[in-house]
């Protein structure tokens, strides 16, 4: 059973090992590796938008302390720094380069937001400042072997749906909800891909939005209009919860498929009410801690 411990032990585990092969291939004492310290940075959005995603970076802090406080990993001590970057890729773009030239940091860990780590891409690799386990499903190692992702592929997730959809509802009519960026849109492409070319037709309305939006409300009323029968919403948290409770609120019950990155139970299905989220369906590979039927189980 894979669990958040489980996941936050393997990460600082290679957190630790990434830093130990640096030191083995770089001067001694080099910039964010120590002899009793390793430090490595992370940007997320602790506030604006996405600022559910900010649990990820709180529990993280708190694993990492409790590491120090057990003496370190290998008699160096992990320090963390977390800096928000209110999910806008020019904030990220700062701090990271802060974090790399100013801070001297050995690596980023698991920042969050697709367009957002994205934007960071090029000059982390440029500089060659591992980008591991960063919080997006599109990979290129070809051209970006510096950057470890660490969700699934979006594209292939949404394929998955798409595949199912067929399967189970062959006659469906579908409608996408998606965030205006690489987040959305490669949900979208994925989906898409996912019906291949002969059902393409199935999909009868899309609608976006922007991050800077306060509600997806018209996009919904759009969506329904269009007597779609499937809903994919590829939307970061607070969209996603707007969206499942304004379909209830309209009496609208397509099959639902809620993307991994909004599949908390916390920060999505409670802000959109849990009776609004029953049936819904997703692909998340881990356990989710707010669940309280795996706590009883575990």
């Amino acid at each position: 059973m894979i669990t958040r411990r489980f996941l936050l032990q393997s990460a600082a585990a290679t957190a630790a090992y990434s830093a130990e092969a640096f030191r083995a291939a770089w001067a001694e004492n080099a910039p964010g590796v120590t002899d009793t310290e390793i430090k490595f940075g992370q940007t997320i959005p602790l506030s604006g938008p996405a600022s559910a995603y900010s649990v990820v970076g709180r529990a993280e802090a708190s694993y990492f302390r409790m590491i120090n406080e057990q003496g370190g990993v290998n008699g160096r001590k992990l320090n963390f720094l977390d800096v928000d970057d209110a999910y806008s890729p020019p904030k990220t773009v700062e701090q990271t380069r802060r974090l790399v030239e100013q801070e001297g940091v050995a690596f980023l860990f698991n920042g969050i937001g697709t367009a957002s780590q994205l934007a960071v891409r090029p000059y982390l690799n440029e500089k060659r400042v591992p980008q591991l386990f960063s919080g997006f499903g599109i990979v290129d190692a070809e051209h970006y072997p510096w950057t470890l992702p660490f969700l699934q592929i979006y594209a292939t997730e949404a394929a998955i749906y798409a595949h199912y959809t067929l399967q189970t509802q062959p006659q469906a009519r579908v409608a996408i909800l998606y965030q205006n960026d690489d987040l959305g849109r490669g949900y979208l492409t994925g989906f898409t891909d996912g019906l291949g070319a002969e059902h393409a037709g199935m999909i009868v309305q899309t609608a976006s939005y922007e991050v800077s939006e306060p509600t997806v409300d018209s996009q919904v009323i759009s969506l329904q209009a269009s007597g779609a029968d499937v809903l994919l919403i590829a939307a970061s948290p607070k969209f996603a919860a707007q969206a499942i409770r304004k379909a209830a609120d309209l009496g609208w019950k397509p099959t639902r498929y809620i993307v991994v990155v909004s599949s908390s139970i916390a920060a999505v299905l409670k802000p959109a009410g849990l009776d609004n989220s029953r049936d819904l369906i997703s692909a998340i590979s881990a356990k989710d801690v707010t669940d309280l039927q795996r706590r009883v189980s575990t």
